[in-house]
């Protein structure tokens, strides 16, 4: 029989519980048993409703509090030194995550630690925590939780497949500790192996028949000795275990990197929405009895599966193989999929077209339980079904809700000159320096201030009508009043609004773009417990109407200090939300580019001296395979100019990017041509420096100088030696002083306090730099 899989579950809960019993127990308001307790119901809630779906092999152990990478650290005795004097696991497991900052008391000692790294999880928006290690790392398995989660499925009755992240994923994306010799991190894997095998034991012992491991740093561009080391991991596996083993690859192309595992794994699991084509490649490589998994489901979007073609697919591969050896599967985790469709009455019903091609994490199981019943069954056994979702499919291909000429029309006319800024940088800069007149060192930051209590409250009123228009205005207007005289109090050089009439940089947008949907519950993890609601991009997008001029030139007339306006960037603004797959991506990305440049430039009409087009999405957005680069890069980079090149000389475009790898794309990055780049250091160990220095980078930049992610406040002392080794690979004049990110997940006291410490350190190289004059 054909079996219906999954990969993972999204473990933040129906309606993000997950996020607030953590949030509750970091403010002391439950106790870390209550948190057990609490996420023990989701996880088992989790696991009926996807047997309910009818999935067979129901996915255990991906389950985690803030991060399965970190846990997979932890759990292996991966522990920085930094953080080993904390005790409690789970207050280390935490600290690890996002910092940990705490007075001493009688009961308890100091404790100051910085976050680990964090970085993007391949091309998506989600962030993983960094693994570090030693040349000497001792590893030792502690707490592991894919045997406590397979245990408690089974208590239950129900048998799981336990997941497990893979030990070259895990070596392979780790870095080695600060201060240590660099080393290869793969050099580790005797060293962890024999606990993986230990674990996968453990899984043994407490029934499990088949373990997923999910490797997918298979759909990298590998060396030699990264593909040695997965084929001699999995060798040893399979010499020393019992159990049936599935490697899951997704996210992208497999390619000839399937000959390191192919001969030494039960199971391969494909990500055909990514790469439909793998599974010629891939069915005549098996060997006799060796199952395939087909990722046939979107795992990472919202939109209806085609049925038909999904189960036409799958009828190749059951032809070659036989029904018992194949899984039908999504093609990823639904962990990157909102729930519930269920939850989204309101498109329901002021839409129901829309709706009806959407599809949650809970139908994506239902998806896969049908077209594994048509496999098993015949397609007849289903028909009810596959007509609605014909039905579904034919309406969306046809319907005027996706399509609009005229926006179409401007894409296919953009002029050749619109694409880039008239004049170079250096004469940019002259024209800029002279009408902003800013200090050396200009402080500033990235865009949003804390969204507090009474900011959220204010808005939820004012969706539900609870506060009128020109009540929740003059709001947002006392809000803005605060943070600019705030950012004066403070000595902030460049000033920002402090987006309080955002809600999120690419949803606010949204809301003022044709082409745009909106969700109440399509909530999906970003990292540990902060989530977001992406839009739903469904048609040609174009802008409704001015999105941002009222509330910039309202700030900028409470201060004479230049004040940015705040926008989201083209392609940020396409990944980042639930993206249409009916169109290609350069032509949408063009579309959205053309309704930032009207806005872009009705900014400088209106006065304002500094434009902030932000990109975190560009590097993240970089195909998996350095064969897909150059076509993406020569697009993205050319719809962030398309959107900022209307403008005059003396207007300074800014750009912000955050937890990103430069090197392999630094051409790339200097290409956007942006007067002023800021970007994610703070956690980087200078690393992201290097390139800029050597690529001699002439453009004005601003390296973050402490990580907001966390709540903990870098002292003056700590901050001033940062920059002071940024001074040591960017010339002077040309170097800003901002944070690494926006402000709006932190709180007030601690935001003062680390402002107040940054500019600080500004004036501090600026006196010595006047001193020694």
């Amino acid at each position: 029989m054909v079996t219906a899989t999954n990969l993972g579950y999204p473990y933040v809960g129906a309606k993000r519980e997950l996020k607030k019993l953590v949030e509750s127990f970091w403010s002391a308001k439950i106790s870390e048993d209550e948190l057990r307790t609490g996420y023990s119901k989701i996880q088992e809630s989790h696991w009926k409703l996807q047997q309910e779906k009818g999935i067979q092999h129901i996915p255990s152990g991906e389950y985690t509090l803030y991060d399965r990478v970190l846990d997979t650290a932890q759990q292996f005795g991966a522990i920085p030194q930094r953080y080993q004097h904390i005790k409690s696991p789970l207050e280390q497991f935490f600290a690890m995550g996002r910092g940990l900052q705490r007075a001493a008391t009688a009961t308890s000692e100091k404790v100051d630690v910085p976050a680990m790294e964090m970085k993007k999880w391949f091309d998506t928006n989600y962030h993983f925590i960094v693994p570090e290690f030693e040349a000497d790392q001792k590893f030792t398995l502690q707490n592991p939780r894919a045997v406590e989660q397979f245990k408690a499925a089974k208590a239950l009755g129900i048998h799981t497949r336990p997941v497990l992240v893979g030990p070259i994923t895990f070596l392979h994306l780790g870095k080695a500790a600060k201060g240590t010799e660099d080393f290869e991190t793969l050099s580790l894997l005797p060293k962890v192996l024999p606990l993986y095998i230990e674990l996968i034991k453990q899984l043994e012992a407490a029934g499990a028949d088949w373990v997923q491991i999910d490797e997918p740093v298979l759909i990298l561009d590998l060396d030699a000795n990264v593909k040695l080391a997965l084929e001699k991991a999995y060798k040893t596996i399979k010499a020393q275990t019992n159990i049936k083993v599935l490697v899951a690859a997704y996210f992208g192309r497999i390619e000839n990197n399937v000959y390191a595992i192919k001969d030494n794994v039960d199971a391969i699991h494909l990500d055909l929405v990514r790469a439909p084509e793998e599974l010629d490649i891939v069915l005549p490589l098996l060997k006799e009895n060796q199952v395939l998994s087909l990722g046939l489901v979107d795992g990472r979007n919202i939109w209806i599966n085609n049925l038909s073609k999904s189960i036409e697919l799958a009828e190749k591969a059951v032809k070659a193989l036989g029904q018992d050896r194949v899984f039908i599967a999504p093609s990823c985790s639904l962990a990157h999929s909102p729930f519930s469709t269920t939850f989204e009455k309101k498109i329901q019903a002021k839409n129901p077209e829309l709706f009806s091609w959407l599809s949650y994490a809970a139908e994506k199981c239902s998806e896969v339980s049908i077209i594994a019943k048509a496999l098993n069954q015949g397609r007849e056994s289903v028909k009810e079904a596959l007509a609605a979702n014909a039905a579904a499919i034919e309406s969306r291909r046809t319907s005027p809700q996706t399509k609009n000429p005229i926006v179409r029309e401007r894409v296919a006319k953009i002029p050749t000159e619109a694409w880039k800024r008239p004049s170079p940088f250096a004469v940019r800069r002259e024209a800029q320096v002279k009408k902003l007149n800013l200090p050396l060192f200009p402080t500033t930051t990235i865009g949003s201030f804390p969204q507090t209590k009474d900011i959220r409250v204010a808005r939820q009123k004012y969706a539900k009508g609870e506060l009128s228009q020109a009540d929740y205005d003059v709001f947002i207007k006392a809000e803005m009043k605060k943070v600019v005289e705030f950012q004066e109090r403070v000595g902030l050089d460049v000033l920002v609004h402090g987006e309080p009439e955002r809600n999120d940089m690419v949803e606010h947008f949204g809301h003022l773009l044709h082409g745009y949907d909106f969700t109440e519950n399509g909530w999906v993890v970003s990292y540990g417990s902060r989530c977001v609601k992406p839009p739903v991009i469904f048609g040609d997008v174009s802008r409704r109407q001015p999105m941002t001029i009222d509330e910039i030139v309202y700030a900028q007339s409470l201060t004479k200090l230049p004040m940015k306006g705040m926008l989201t960037g083209p392609v940020t603004m396409m990944k980042w939300s639930f993206v249409r797959d009916d169109i290609p991506a350069n032509e949408l990305c063009a579309q959205i580019a053309l309704a930032l440049r009207d806005e872009v430039v009705d900014l400088e009409t209106a006065g304002i001296p500094c434009i902030q087009v932000d990109e975190p999405a560009i590097r993240e957005g970089l195909p998996i395979r350095r064969a897909d680069w150059d076509s993406y890069l020569e697009w993205s980079v050319g719809s962030f100019r398309l959107s900022t090149a209307g403008v005059r000389d003396e207007t300074q475009i800014h750009t912000h990017m955050c937890y990103s790898d430069f090197n392999d794309i630094f051409d790339a990055i200097a290409a956007l041509d942006a007067d002023v780049i800021t970007i994610e250091n703070s956690k980087s160990d200078e690393k992201l420096l290097k390139i800029f220095e050597t690529k001699q980078y002439t453009n004005e930049i601003g390296p973050g100088l402490y990580d907001i992610h966390s709540p903990r406040v870098p002292s003056y002392e700590e901050m001033k030696t940062r920059f002071g080794d940024m001074l040591k690979y960017l010339p002077e004049h040309l170097l800003w002083v901002n944070p690494d990110c926006g402000l709006k997940s932190r709180g007030w006291p601690e935001v003062e306090a680390a402002l107040v410490n940054m500019v600080a350190v500004a004036k501090y190289y600026r006196s010595l730099k006047a001193t020694n004059a």
